[in-house]
C-alpha cells in the first residue's frame, strides 16, 4: 500500500517532531544527562496523590464526568482565576481539559477555518504550530526581539495582519525562550486584536514561575478582551503533574458552547481521577509552588553560571520565567541546531532540544530545561566543558 495516497496532505507535509526525534535517539545511549525534557523532576506533592487515592476508594473516579468537568473543580478554578489572574469567571465559562494541550486544540479547532491565518511569536512551542496546521490554518510566525529577552515585536505583529488573519496565539511565560511578555506589550496586543476583530488564544502553562520581579499578566483580565480571549492553563507545571493530563480553559460564555463541540470529540472529558487530584491541588496549601519556584530560580542561576563558562560556545538571554532557556549556538554547528544536538548526544551523551523545532527563528539555538536536579545540570555542563575545551 502506498501510504501517501491514504494519509491527509496536511499531515504528510508536517515535518517529524525534532523534540521527539531527540527523545528517541537518547534511548540508544546509557548514562544520558538530560537537559531536553520539560518534565519536573520534583514529583507530584503527596497531598495531591492522597486525594486521588481517596477519590478512587470512594468510587468517585469510576465513570465519566460532564464534558466540562466536575462542578466543584470548576468553582475552585474560578476562585484561582479571580485571585491570581484577575479574571472574573463563572463555572459555566470553564472547561476542564486533558492538559493545556487538549484545551488549546479545542480552542483552535473551534476558531480556525481552513485558510485562516494565526499569528504566533517566533520562536514558539512547536505543538502550537502543529495544531494550527492540523486545523488547516496557516501559521504566521513573527520573530520576537531576542536582544530584548525575546519580547514581542508589536510593530511586526501589526504589519503581519492580513484580511485572512483570524487569531493570535501566544505562550507567556514562553516555551522555549523563558520570555515573559509584559502587561504593556499585552495591552498593545489587545489593541491590535480589538482593532482587527481577532481572537486571542493564550497558553499560560508556566504562569507561576516568574523571576527577577517580572509579573505574569493575563490578557483576559482586560474587560474588552474577555469576549474574544480563550485562556488555557494546566496543573502540569504548577504542581508537577505532567502525567495526570489535566488542565482547563476559560472563555466567554458565548464561546464555551462552540469550544465544547470541539472538546468532546477530542477527549469526552478529562480523566476524572485527575480532576479530583486537581481539586485537591487548588484547595490545599500552595507552599509547593513557592518551593518549586525557589528550586527553579536556583537552577536557572546555576545554568546561567555554567553557560557563562562556555561563553565561546553559547550566548543567551536570561529567562524571566518558566524553567526553560534558549541559548544561541556560537560555533559553526549553530547553522544546523539538529546537527549540533546530535553531536552532543553522540559524543558526550548530553540530551538537548534543537532550536529549529520551535520555528525558523529558533535555528542556531537549543532549548535547555532547568527543572532537573542541579547534579544533572552540573554533570551535563562538565561534559560540555570538557568536550569543547578539546576542540
Amino acid at each position: 500500500m502506498n501510504y501517501k495516497t491514504k494519509m491527509a496532505k496536511r499531515v504528510l507535509e508536517m515535518e517529524k517532531s525534532a523534540i521527539h526525534e531527540m527523545t528517541s535517539l537518547s534511548k540508544k545511549y546509557s548514562d544520558v544527562a538530560f537537559l531536553s525534557w520539560a518534565k519536573p523532576s520534583s514529583g507530584t506533592p503527596e497531598f495531591i496523590k492522597t486525594a486521588a487515592v481517596d477519590a478512587i476508594n470512594k468510587g468517585l473516579a469510576d465513570g465519566y464526568s460532564t464534558s466540562s468537568g466536575i462542578l466543584e473543580l470548576r468553582e475552585a478554578i474560578c476562585d484561582k482565576l479571580e485571585s491570581f489572574n484577575k479574571i472574573n469567571a463563572s463555572p459555566h465559562e470553564i472547561i476542564s481539559t486533558t492538559g493545556a494541550i487538549e484545551g488549546l486544540a479545542a480552542a483552535i479547532f473551534a476558531t480556525i477555518d481552513p485558510g485562516d491565518e494565526v499569528i504566533l511569536p517566533d520562536p514558539t512551542y512547536s505543538t502550537h504550530i502543529r495544531q494550527v496546521l492540523l486545523a488547516s490554518g496557516i501559521p504566521v510566525l513573527v520573530p520576537t526581539l531576542e536582544n530584548e529577552g525575546f519580547s514581542l515585536d508589536i510593530d511586526a505583529i501589526r504589519d503581519a495582519i492580513t484580511p485572512k488573519t483570524k487569531a493570535i496565539l501566544y505562550c507567556s511565560p514562553a516555551n522555549p525562550t523563558g520570555a515573559v511578555f509584559s502587561e504593556k506589550q499585552l495591552r498593545q496586543l489587545a489593541d491590535i486584536a480589538l482593532e482587527n476583530n481577532l481572537v486571542v488564544i493564550t497558553d499560560e502553562a508556566y504562569e507561576s514561575f516568574i523571576f527577577d520581579d517580572y509579573k505574569h499578566f493575563s490578557i483576559a483580565s482586560i474587560d474588552e478582551m474577555k469576549p474574544r480571549t480563550i485562556s488555557c492553563f494546566t496543573f502540569t507545571k504548577n504542581y508537577a503533574m505532567t502525567g495526570w493530563r489535566i488542565g482547563y480553559l476559560h472563555a466567554h460564555e458565548d464561546l464555551i458552547p462552540q469550544i465544547t463541540k470541539a472538546h468532546i470529540p477530542l477527549t469526552i472529558c478529562p480523566p476524572v481521577i485527575s480532576q479530583y487530584a486537581a481539586l485537591a491541588a487548588l484547595r490545599g496549601s500552595q507552599d509547593c509552588i513557592t518551593k518549586f519556584n525557589k528550586i527553579y530560580l536556583e537552577a536557572r542561576n546555576l545554568m546561567c553560571d555554567r553557560l557563562d563558562e562556555l561563553s565561546a560556545v553559547f550566548d543567551y538571554q536570561k529567562p524571566r520565567g518558566s524553567y526553560l532557556m534558549f541559548p544561541r549556538i556560537l560555533t559553526d554547528d549553530g547553522q544546523d541546531s539538529m546537527v549540533f544536538c546530535k553531536k552532543l548526544l553522540h559524543n558526550i551523551q548530553v540530551s538537548t532540544t534543537p532550536g529549529i523545532a520551535f520555528g525558523p527563528s529558533g535555528e542556531s539555538h537549543l532549548r535547555l530545561s532547568f527543572c532537573v536536579p542541579s547534579e544533572m545540570i552540573n554533570d551535563a555542563f562538565d561534559r560540555m566543558d570538557n568536550y569543547f575545551s578539546k576542540k
